[in-house]
């Protein structure tokens, strides 16, 4: 078979990880199509390639879902990849780290009236912090993955770039990632369209090529997150009220942990004019509803911050223009750091709405829009017009 795309990805990644061929890789590898391709290419290009998979949870054998990132058959598949590839492959059980770092904070920060990102969880303790660890125990030079980001070095240190293919970007779910992961992390995909990532695939024989991409938080049975929550945290289902942002009591709900911030649906209650929920107040139990406009945010302050670029951390970069992304689907909009009482703020220039505390602001260098220059994860909001 004509090996055009194979070739080009090689050198696309030799240039990405940047070493001298021998150089000891360790290669996260899920059983997915991209972190397969990650793998083989590394080994075309002549590094020392290590395989590591992590074994992260167990829902009856993974439930048995497809695409569920390391589950049983997502074990197998990485491990079958490994052989076809011809590199050694280890299985690493994190279980109760996931369950720990990842799981439980996804409850809880429901029960706190949040919407997480266990993504972003997973990728800052047990991917980017654990196994990095694992991967300098194996006497790696680096950690390869086959995330959609670009990483480039710079005077000032290395960089962390949007991916080429805009449809593919995950730097909103990598914000997390600090300075001294991000010397150690390489990202051979990140100049790839996914397309092409998938014909790499078929080039080389690997089975994972029409493996389909997942499509759910990998720990959460067919998209209910409910049942996870119910399960761990069985007081988050316990009825309250569903009030109007002027104080009126509008009906009941089953439990805070069933809404989010810009819920339309499920709310049972007709008053006439559509309402949604623009705030949860977990310690009372209230689901607070209002008028579309009432989800118009100007500003927000952020926990949790991590900063790449200039001025040391982001309380030095004060007064900076931003670009901010407050959701994974939505483009970065012009903004401005801020602090606010010593903390951490966005003020945007034209509101958004329906942003959510325990969703990510991401930051993005408006003279680089490519450039993550860190973000954190929203505190609190101020609407607009209040």
């Amino acid at each position: 078979m004509n090996a055009l795309f194979t070739d080009a990805a090689v050198e696309a990644a030799r240039a990405a990880v940047g070493l001298k061929p021998g150089a000891r890789v360790v290669a996260a590898m899920s059983g997915g199509v991209d972190s397969t391709v990650t793998a083989a290419l590394l080994a075309r290009a002549g590094y020392d390639v290590v395989g590591v998979t992590l074994q992260l949870y167990d829902h009856g054998a993974a439930i048995q879902k497809k695409g569920a990132c390391c589950a049983g058959q997502d074990i197998h598949d990485a491990r079958t990849a490994a052989d076809v590839i011809g590199i050694p492959h280890y299985v690493l059980d994190y279980e109760s780290k996931f369950k720990q770092q990842v799981i439980e904070d996804f409850a809880d920060a429901y029960l706190r009236g949040e919407t997480p990102v266990p993504c972003i969880r997973c990728n800052q303790t047990v991917k980017f912090r654990d196994l990095l660890d694992v991967a300098r125990d194996l006497g790696a030079e680096a950690m390869a993955t086959g995330h959609y980001v670009q990483r480039a070095d710079a005077a000032d240190g290395a960089q962390l770039l949007r991916a080429a293919d805009p449809a593919r970007d995950q730097s909103y779910f990598l914000f997390a990632t600090t300075r001294d992961q991000l010397d150690f992390l390489r990202f051979p995909l990140g100049g790839l369209p996914k397309p092409e990532v998938r014909r790499v695939a078929a080039e080389l024989g690997l089975a994972a090529a029409d493996k389909p991409d997942s499509q759910d938080i990998c720990f959460v049975p067919e998209g209910r997150y409910t049942t996870i929550i119910d399960r761990l945290r069985p007081h988050g289902a316990e009825a309250g009220d569903v009030v109007h942002m002027d104080g009126r009591v509008l009906g009941r709900h089953e439990g805070v942990t069933r809404y989010t911030i810009g819920q339309r649906r499920g709310l049972n209650i007709a008053v006439g004019d559509p309402l949604f929920v623009v705030r949860i107040d977990a310690d009372r139990r209230q689901v607070v509803v209002g008028p579309r406009e009432a989800l118009l945010t100007r500003a927000l302050t952020l926990k949790e911050t991590n900063w790449l670029g200039e001025g040391g951390d982001m309380a030095g970069a004060a007064g900076r223009a931003v670009l901010a992304r407050v959701r994974s689907t939505r483009e970065p909009v012009p903004g401005r750091l801020a602090l606010r009482g010593g903390v951490a703020a966005v003020e945007l220039d034209t509101p958004e709405e329906g942003v959510a505390p325990g969703q990510a602001c991401v930051l993005y260098a408006p003279e680089q829009p490519d450039r993550v220059l860190g973000g954190g994860f929203i505190d609190t909001t101020e609407r607009a017009g209040a």
